[in-house]
């Protein structure tokens, strides 16, 4: 099993951000974020999200290296970077959009999603 490299969070938003219901769209900050983590490994050709159980809520994505496209994963290429999506993430990710942002106490990736019908306090995990 692939180690986890980032911290997510979970946001609900009330209305859909895509309306070409897209896998997942990157914003800049996001895609120059992945960009530096990804910056002299050779061996990686982009990341990959998952989904597992966990939190009070029920779900929460993962993050980790992939060094190649596994045969049942949506594959989100945009400015340069290459996002690879788990079967079992592909239906919770549709229309969302993934940001990353930094400020004085912490550093994450977000994932503004449509899809959410709840997180929990903290927005670590999610329900469907």
């Amino acid at each position: 099993m692939a180690s986890t490299i980032a911290t997510a969070t979970v946001r609900a938003v009330g209305k859909r951000l895509l309306p070409n219901r897209a896998a997942l769209v990157l914003t800049p900050a996001a895609v120059n974020r992945i960009k530096y983590i990804l910056e002299g490994k050779n061996d990686v050709v982009g990341l990959k999200i998952g989904v597992r159980q966990r939190g009070c809520n029920g779900l929460s994505y993962t993050l980790s290296y992939a060094q190649k496209k596994e045969k049942m994963d949506e594959e989100v290429l945009q400015d340069g970077v290459r996002i690879f999506i788990d079967k079992k993430a592909q239906l919770t990710l549709l229309g969302t959009e993934m940001d990353f942002l930094e400020n004085k106490l912490t550093s994450e990736f977000v994932f503004n999603n449509p899809n959410i019908k709840g997180t929990c306090g903290c927005g670590e995990s999610f329900s469907i």
